[in-house]
């Protein structure tokens, strides 16, 4: 038998860095991102871990989140052991007021960071909600990557603050959907604490005109206060595997 992890956002970041901490014997992980990352196919082979990437673009995740369901629908569940779906990917837009956000951006930020987790985590919950149905007894896990910048405004990135803060509403919804049934699914929207990416990067390149936080972000790079990639999965992961996981849907790793 083998695990089956599916993570988004997996070429750069927290995500690479998941990806390849995740990678071990007995482990399938399916890669759902525009690039694969890098040294992450070597990596595999080395640890005997069996990966796959999907080359798709989450700004249009409806036929991405069509296509899994009907993978998750022809694998022979018997065979697994867990099933875990990892919602990582997220786009920060422009640096700037709602009002002078480009639509498309303002759109691919939403569809990325929102809609995307939305589409993929019902697929998920309803394919393996059938190998329940047919005998299957593995955990089921959602894990929603979110932000302190959903449970916190800040100006300048509404579009970004407001698809983390949907994603931590849409996992509570969905935490009391699941519980309703014999073997549901635990899921758990985690901020994974301030994550030195080239998300941070890009937030400290900001306009100080048109980001009144941007100061607060370079004093936190200055002081040494970022986790790394690695730091940060290694807590991120860990919380996945906490026999606690789920009690409560949305939580923080510095808790």
């Amino acid at each position: 038998m083998h695990d089956l992890v599916i993570l988004t956002g997996a070429s750069r970041g927290l995500g690479l860095a998941m990806a390849r901490q995740l990678l071990a014997p007995g482990l399938v992980l399916l890669c759902l991102s525009r690039n694969g990352g890098e040294g992450l196919a070597e990596l595999a082979v080395a640890r005997r871990a069996t990966l796959l990437h999907w080359p798709v673009d989450l700004a249009e995740p409806a036929p991405v989140a069509d296509r899994l369901a009907r993978w998750l629908g022809q694998l022979d569940a018997p065979s697994i052991a867990s099933a875990t779906l990892i919602n990582n990917a997220g786009v920060i837009p422009r640096i700037a007021p709602l009002a002078n956000c480009p639509p498309g951006e303002l759109a691919q930020a939403l569809r990325v960071g929102l809609e995307a987790p939305m589409q993929l985590t019902a697929a998920f919950l309803h394919a393996t909600r059938t190998w329940v149905d047919s005998g299957w007894q593995g955990p089921r896990k959602v894990l929603n990557i979110s932000s302190g910048l959903g449970r916190r405004p800040m100006a300048a990135q509404a579009p970004y603050c407001a698809a983390k803060a949907g994603m931590d509403h849409f996992t509570r919804c969905c935490a009391l959907e699941e519980a309703q049934y014999p073997q549901g699914a635990r899921l758990v929207s985690l901020a994974p604490g301030v994550v030195d990416t080239d998300m941070q990067g890009h937030l400290r390149a900001g306009d100080a005109g048109a980001f009144p936080d941007l100061q607060r972000f370079l004093d936190l790079k200055d002081r040494g206060l970022l986790s790394s990639p690695d730091e940060a999965a290694s807590q991120v992961l860990g919380w996945l595997h906490r026999p606690d996981f789920g009690q409560e849907p949305v939580a923080d790793v510095r808790q």
